[in-house]
């Protein structure tokens, strides 16, 4: 389906495509602009590298803690004011992490953060489809893209402050009120009245004609065997991807500052290589998917993040590592879209089911990944731990022929 004229499109849908991409924008801007600082954190409440990843764990524990309390929300609420309000919420809640006395404080402020996180990313997303349907066309990668370069702005903003060295709850206190007041502002561009309100009929699965109905139970049987044999490796192919972001989101500052010696604002510059790597990846992937298939990119990738990280590891040099960095954000921003699609058309279970239990494996992946890491790297070194994604890459390279071999067929326009 061809793009829509411009014309075409009634200026409140505009505005709220707008303000969706801005929730996207502010979501990924408030974390990533602490990730440069958690060093400063560590020091501060003079943390182990293991108590430093148990902490951080706590952002994936609430966003799994959270379950199904946004579809409550957005049932009563409406997505729109669900996400926006939820955004200014999650900035109070980070700067908390600046005035954390001790580690359950820490612990605290951000297991709430992950409680919000999985909230506002369920309604943003909810909001997302809302507009999409609207428009008739794909735009939801394009939000994904933003969330992308909202991650980017808030690693160069969370670098820049620890540069010029900005006291840390002056920062983030700064960053709470900007983004929060913007988020209260573009609230009032979002759609009106109930989600549902312009969703279509629900498409119906055919019951089909059973003849022999012990041999259709078996077959059924069968389906669910195979359908979840594949779920659980489809869940360690999710959790690959989540050890490469999680290494460039909480792990590459401290990496860089302590095993490179390198300064307060070069040690932010790991995390902004992954994630502008992967913001290119998720902006041109749609075409790329599109020409060569998704499993021969997810392998590629696979092999992107192995050789990137080994490289770094292998040679440790701040530029060696930004490179490496940089390669693995290329190689994984494919990689859970693909898994996702992949476990959402898998036959024998009931619509949407597949898609909900690996974006539950997905946050289990990012939940263990901090704590795993943190405790390889005080029992050896955070070089060694880092091993970790190198491995992940070559899970992504076996595991990748689960996907689709043959390219798909070109997509509506997400522009």
């Amino acid at each position: 389906m061809g793009s829509a004229p411009p014309a075409s499109v009634p200026p409140q849908l505009r505005r709220a495509r707008a303000a969706v991409a801005g929730c996207f924008f502010i979501n990924a801007v408030f974390y990533a602009n602490l990730v440069p600082r958690l060093p400063e954190v560590k020091e501060q409440l003079g943390l182990s590298n293991s108590s430093l990843g148990a902490a951080l764990a706590a952002v994936p524990l609430g966003a799994l803690l959270a379950g199904v309390s946004s579809a409550v929300l957005i049932r009563r609420f409406g997505s729109g004011r669900v996400a926006s309000s939820g955004l200014v919420l999650m900035g109070i809640t980070l700067w908390a992490v600046s005035i954390a006395p001790n580690w359950p404080a820490l612990a605290v402020a951000l297991l709430l953060g992950g409680v919000l996180d999985n909230i506002i990313d369920v309604a943003q997303n909810a909001h997302g489809l809302r507009v999409q349907r609207l428009y008739g066309r794909s735009i939801l990668n394009a939000f994904h893209g933003i969330w992308s370069i909202g991650a980017v702005s808030g690693g160069l903003l969370g670098s820049a402050a620890a540069g010029f060295g900005v006291p840390l709850v002056w920062h983030l206190a700064g960053t709470a009120v900007v983004f929060g007041l913007l988020a209260l502002v573009i609230q009032r561009a979002m759609l009106p009245g109930p989600d549902e309100a312009d969703r279509g009929p629900s498409r119906e699965q055919p019951a089909g004609t059973v003849h022999d109905q012990d041999a259709a139970t078996a077959g059924k049987r069968a389906g669910r065997r195979a359908a979840t044999r594949a779920l659980v490796a489809l869940g360690v192919l999710a959790a690959c991807g989540a050890v490469v972001e999680d290494a460039g989101a909480s792990w590459s500052a401290l990496y860089l500052r302590t095993e490179l010696a390198a300064g307060a604002a070069a040690a932010g510059l790991g995390f902004v290589a992954l994630q502008g790597a992967m913001t290119v990846g998720r902006l041109t992937g749609d075409r790329v998917v599109d020409h060569f298939g998704q499993r021969l990119v997810v392998q590629v990738g696979g092999v992107l993040i192995a050789l990137g990280m080994g490289l770094a590891l292998a040679v440790p040099s701040v530029v060696t590592t930004l490179v490496g960095f940089a390669l693995a954000g290329l190689g994984v921003a494919t990689l859970v879209p693909a898994v996702y699609h992949a476990a959402d058309e898998l036959p024998g279970l009931p619509p949407g089911l597949g898609l909900a239990v690996i974006n539950w494996l997905l946050r289990v992946g990012f939940l263990l990944s901090p704590p795993l890491i943190g405790v390889l790297a005080d029992a050896t070194s955070l070089r060694v731990a880092l091993l970790l994604v190198v491995l992940a890459g070559i899970g992504a390279l076996l595991l990748g022929r689960l996907l689709r071999s043959t390219a798909a067929a070109p997509e509506a326009a997400t522009g």
